[in-house]
This record gives structure tokens, C-alpha cells and sequence, in this order.
């Protein structure tokens, strides 16, 4: 089963058990996540697209770790200018687990029948 999910502004493709790093989200180590925003869903060689999301799924994950990446250099410069700007930047990340993914089928209720009334 996979499933296309939407955060951080960013789009990933998970299936379950996959680890992967996010934009930072502000919980604890062990807690659990549910992502709603579910854009696609492949269940069985039968894929669902969502308009703009697939309605009652969930993917459900755990947090593993919280980090900063690698740094990053930043360096401006301009020759014969004497100008030159060194920056560095780390960028905030967690990484998750994929627990599961849940799609919920409603059924659709039956409307009652109108009785019919009989002329005396």
C-alpha cells in the first residue's frame, strides 16, 4: 500500500515502515502523527486520486528523531570589489516512521421510505 502525503509544503511518497525526514514538526520523540492531507493512495494495483485529497484516509507515523542537518554554506562574492559574506545555515528536520495507512469506508445511509397512505 502506498500514499502520497503533503507536509511541510513538500510532497512524499510512503508506503509502510519507510523513515523519513520531514520540515521539523514541534513534538516529542515517540509521539504519533496523523497526516490527513492524503493526495494519493495505491491499495491492491488500485490507485485513488485525491481532488484535492483523498477523503477518510489517514497515514499514521512515529517520530524517531529530532535533528539539524548538515550545514550549508552560503558565500557571496564580488572580485576587485573587496566584498565577500560567508553564511551557514542548518536546516531543522524530524525523521518518522510509517506506522500505518488507514482508509475508512462510510456507507452511505439508507433514507427511510415514505409510507404511502390508503384513501378510505
Amino acid at each position: 500500500m502506498l500514499a502520497v502525503i503533503k507536509t511541510g509544503g513538500k510532497q512524499y511518497l510512503v508506503k509502510k515502515g519507510d523513515k523519513i525526514e520531514i520540515e521539523k514538526i514541534n513534538k516529542k520523540e515517540g509521539d504519533k502523527i496523523e497526516f490527513t492531507d492524503v493526495l494519493l493512495i495505491q491499495k491492491n494495483k488500485k490507485t485513488e486520486v485525491g481532488r484535492p485529497k483523498v477523503k477518510n484516509t489517514k497515514v499514521i507515523a512515529e517520530i524517531i528523531e529530532q535533528g539539524r542537518g548538515d550545514k550549508v554554506i552560503v558565500f557571496k562574492y564580488k572580485s576587485k570589489k573587496r566584498y565577500k559574506k560567508k553564511r551557514g545555515h542548518k536546516q531543522p528536520y524530524t525523521k518518522i516512521e510509517i506506522k500505518d495507512i488507514t482508509t475508512r469506508q462510510i456507507k452511505k445511509k439508507e433514507k427511510p421510505k415514505k409510507e404511502t397512505k390508503t384513501k378510505k
